[in-house]
């Protein structure tokens, strides 16, 4: 796991997720010249209130992943 320091809507934050999810998201910003932190603050901006950010965050990625997949 790794732990992320983040600031969401002005207050600061940390959120933990595997190395593997971490990579995945940070070349997904790279490749869509945005910051992983603007990334994360759609996640947040859009989820629910009683969801787990964290697991947004991976299910984000696992439907970007799929969009461009032959599955």
């Amino acid at each position: 796991m790794k732990k992320i320091s983040i600031s969401l809507s002005g207050h600061q934050t940390s959120i933990s997720i595997e190395k593997e999810f971490l990579d995945i998201l940070q070349q997904i910003a790279k490749k869509n010249f945005v910051s992983v932190a603007s990334i994360i603050n759609n996640i947040d901006s859009t989820r629910k209130a009683d969801t787990n950010l964290s697991s947004e965050i991976r299910i984000w990625i696992l439907k970007q992943l799929l969009k461009t997949s032959k599955l």
